[in-house]
């Protein structure tokens, strides 16, 4: 039996629907916050024929995200990070954003890079919200980049966020300079590592986004986008199976833009941010 583990922080669509494409015939450990969560998941791999164990873990905590990553060491070889978890700016403060999003996806990389397996992957899932907006002081960005993971709440322009989607967008935007720095200590390992930056995905979490207030701005950004639509788990599973599969072994330490083209509507004016 292949003894080759597979981890996934986040049961949600987009963390299934990627592990459906890498995970066959490997262990899945799949964590989340919320056990309800995790049952109704691992109801519905298993019944597709993965193996599958579940562990509870609160990324933002640096002792639960260590105790994943040794008890996912211990089932076999660490060989793939699907790194999904996170909330959303119209479902938490900024400051649960901050710690789920930008620290626990730090304490993520920094537990999993020491275990990650030679000739595994990783992708963490950022956003297409850390392309928006106005660009990162060279001295923030490399702060955001290295700063070790416990001492990231104490940066002061991180301690005074407190607009939820300027959190949001800072945490993604530092998922992705994250990756990047990341990427070389996990090269040590014979690992590659790197992030994929969604637009507007039809995911549960995503349509209890649009209902907020911001709605109209979002179905004005689909619209105005080259895609016209909502992308889907699907898509994104597959641009993952790229990166975290055999054809993907010279990419690493990337983040790879999949949003229908939002991004060039507002570079091109197309679409203007709250419009």
């Amino acid at each position: 039996m292949n003894n080759q583990v597979v981890v996934v922080t986040g049961a949600g669509s987009m963390g299934l629907a990627i592990a459906r494409r890498v995970a066959q015939d490997r262990t899945i450990v799949l964590a989340d916050i919320n056990r309800t969560n995790l049952d109704a998941a691992t109801t519905l791999l298993t019944g597709e024929g993965y193996r599958v164990t579940t562990h509870v873990v609160d990324t933002s905590d640096p002792a639960s995200v260590a105790t994943l990553a040794a008890d996912a060491a211990a089932l076999g070889d660490v060989h793939t990070l699907i790194h999904t978890a996170g909330v959303s700016p119209n479902l938490a403060p900024a400051q649960k954003i901050i710690a789920v999003d930008l620290i626990g996806t730090a304490h993520v990389l920094e537990q999993f890079g020491k275990v990650i397996a030679d000739g595994g992957a990783g992708v963490v899932i950022a956003s297409q919200a850390g392309h928006m907006g106005d660009p990162l002081s060279a001295d923030l960005a490399d702060a955001l980049r290295v700063t070790p993971a416990a001492e990231l709440a104490d940066l002061e322009f991180i301690a005074a966020i407190d607009d939820p989607g300027m959190a949001y967008g800072v945490a993604k935007r530092a998922n992705s300079l994250r990756v990047q720095a990341e990427s070389v200590t996990w090269a040590d390992r014979g690992a590659r590592l790197n992030a994929i930056s969604p637009g507007v995905i039809c995911t549960p979490l995503a349509i209890q986004e649009m209902d907020g207030p911001n709605r109209a701005g979002y179905e004005n950004m689909i619209t105005t986008s080259a895609a016209g639509r909502m992308g889907t788990p699907t898509e994104i599973a597959e641009l993952a199976a790229l990166l975290l599969g055999e054809n993907g072994r010279f990419i690493s330490g990337a983040d790879f833009l999949i949003d229908g083209g939002v991004i060039a509507a507002i570079a091109t004016g197309r679409y203007t941010l709250g419009g």
